[in-house]
């Protein structure tokens, strides 16, 4: 049996999804079972409460072989600390006494830089202590997401205009949520591979925030432009939405760190295996958002 955690964050929604599609007998761990698509219901053993809780995820364990593990990141924590490490703590506890023998995580590039990086050294230690229980374990090492600026959807919609606390020119590996579920999903299934490793995921090409600016303009069939913002008012305004100050210099960090060339350091034997491209991501997933078609 395959545990999906985060079975209804939009990346853990997609695993579960392509799970379903195949004879493994699942189980999700979820706050709200609700939330649960309808067309799931039957088909998934469902535990309530938060996998962070010692408790809840210890009875979500019984009987598993595979876990997609993945901590909500909530940016109410105090820290990146607490909202990665600190959350897999009992996780990692509770496997021991568990028959769980493979786990696919989300985690980031950089292993390896030398400075504080925030999300990312926090996500980095998590890999670490996964690790450390003795099951294999794949970290799924993922670029930015282009997902992410569906965050700004409003923003676009509204002024034409996206931001980010990164100079404009700067060329940075890209992915999309779609290919990095489908790699969780073939790892959970096949689940013949051993041993601790990292999948570095980058998209399949290299783009600065002008270009993908272009990109959305020529898609979206409007005059979108690319706004750098400062590394402060970016922290300023994380924390106006609602994060603690810790997650703000945690995203300050880490932004600073791609600056600075750490999802540089590492090129995967092959791209193919996160084919997305930015258009493509744009006609299938931002544009029906900003049309309204999606929620």
């Amino acid at each position: 049996m395959i545990l999906v955690t985060t079975p209804t964050g939009d990346i853990g929604a997609r695993v579960l999804s392509r799970l379903a599609q195949s004879d493994r007998p699942l189980r999700v761990v979820v706050r709200d079972p609700a939330k649960i698509p309808r067309d799931l219901i039957g088909r998934v053993d469902v535990v309530e409460g938060s996998h962070g809780d010692p408790s809840v995820i210890a009875q979500a364990l019984a009987q598993i072989e595979s876990v997609f593990w993945l901590p909500p990141g909530s940016p109410a924590s105090a820290s990146a600390q607490e909202a990665y490490v600190d959350f897999t703590r009992p996780f990692c506890a509770a496997l021991a006494g568990s028959q769980v023998r493979h786990v696919v995580g989300i985690s980031a590039l950089g292993r390896g830089w030398p400075k504080p990086a925030g999300h990312v050294t926090a996500s980095l230690h998590m890999d670490d202590m996964i690790a450390e229980t003795g099951v294999a374990y794949r970290a799924l090492a993922c670029a930015s997401l282009m997902d992410n600026l569906k965050r700004q959807a409003d923003v676009i919609r509204e002024g034409d205009v996206f931001y980010q606390p990164t100079p404009g020119g700067l060329k940075l590996p890209h992915v999309a949520k779609a290919d990095i579920a489908d790699v969780a999903a073939r790892l959970l299934i096949e689940a013949d591979w051993s041993g601790v490793d990292a999948i570095p995921l980058l998209g399949p090409e290299n783009l600065s925030f002008i270009e993908m600016a272009s990109i959305m303009a020529s898609v979206l069939d409007r005059p979108i432009r690319f706004q750098e913002m400062g590394t402060d008012d970016f922290g300023g305004m994380m924390q106006a939405a609602g994060a603690s100050e810790g997650m703000a210099a945690a995203m300050v960090e880490m932004f600073t760190a791609k600056n600075e060339g750490m999802d540089s350091m590492v090129e995967p034997p092959s791209r193919a295996i996160t084919p997305t491209t930015f258009r493509q991501w744009c006609e299938e997933e931002l544009r029906p958002v900003l049309s309204g078609s999606l929620p």
